[in-house]
């Protein structure tokens, strides 16, 4: 049932999505425009637009509600490990300082290449 209510919220999230990205803005945006003497009327088409909006809206606030509850429930029977001092990597070796090469490094790595 979580598996289901959480792909529900997706459709319902990218309905929504599209849903808005409909909707002509002020400027213009994204607008899809129309003929008045059409299926549906600008006027009409924005009312619609504007009910889904609302209406999608409300269902993804629901659904959040109701999957943070579920998710809450099946978190109870699980045993949540509080304490701070967590064993994130195993305890490390002290850290010697490196050891100093045996032969000094020349300032010029590159000096013979370059003269060639």
């Amino acid at each position: 049932m979580f598996i289901f209510l959480i792909v529900l919220q997706a459709l319902v999230a990218a309905a929504l999505v599209g849903v808005i990205l409909i909707q002509k803005s002020e400027g213009g945006g994204l607008g899809v425009g129309g003929s008045p003497t059409g299926f549906m009327s600008a006027r009409g088409a924005a009312d619609f637009l504007t009910r889904a909006t609302s209406i999608l809206a409300t269902v993804f606030v629901g659904l959040s509600i109701v999957l943070a509850a579920l998710a809450v429930e099946s978190a109870k029977g699980q045993k949540v490990d509080t304490s701070l001092n967590r064993a994130v990597a195993p305890a490390a070796a002290p850290i010697t300082p490196a050891a100093t090469p045996a032969a000094p490094v020349p300032a010029d790595p590159l000096g013979s290449a370059a003269k060639k």
